[in-house]
């Protein structure tokens, strides 16, 4: 990312900073629209607690975009997990989609195209770190395993 881009993310992100509640909410129902079958992956979740930190998330990545070997280890880590909650890559295609959604809603007349395309970079490096559980084969424990 561009140090410009980096600007545009975290000078947008404050203003959608201001009410994390609607943007996490707007997030989801974007999200739950766009791939149903996400939705049930949240069948037994705390939602106001998962929204929570996803905000929390968000604001982890905004601030470290310029130091990114400080981010590596934890991003890796958070897509280990989501291998384990049965994520798949297509997920992070659809996660992406409802970000841009949300984050146009929470900005209205501040989501412009450079708004969208730092964004969109800044979800890329984050997408392609997480995906990298999926892509070396680590696969969910199998229920027989689990007993």
């Amino acid at each position: 990312m561009t140090p410009e881009e980096v600007q545009l993310v975290r000078a947008t992100w404050e203003v959608a900073a201001r009410d994390p509640d609607i943007l996490t909410t707007n997030f989801y129902a974007h999200l739950f629209a766009i791939d149903s079958g996400i939705a049930r992956m949240f069948g037994g979740v705390d939602m106001a607690s998962q929204k929570k930190k996803v905000a929390q998330a968000l604001a982890v990545v905004v601030t470290a975009l310029d130091d990114l070997d400080a981010l590596l280890p934890a991003l890796s880590a958070l897509g280990k997990r989501h291998v384990k909650y049965g994520v798949e890559s297509r997920h992070f295609d659809a996660v992406g989609d409802a970000l841009t959604w949300a984050l146009r809603d929470s900005l209205g007349d501040l989501f412009t195209a450079d708004v969208q395309r730092a964004w969109g970079d800044a979800y890329a490096v984050v997408a392609s770190v997480m995906r990298r559980p999926l892509e070396r084969g680590e696969t969910r424990p199998s229920l027989q395993s689990a007993s």
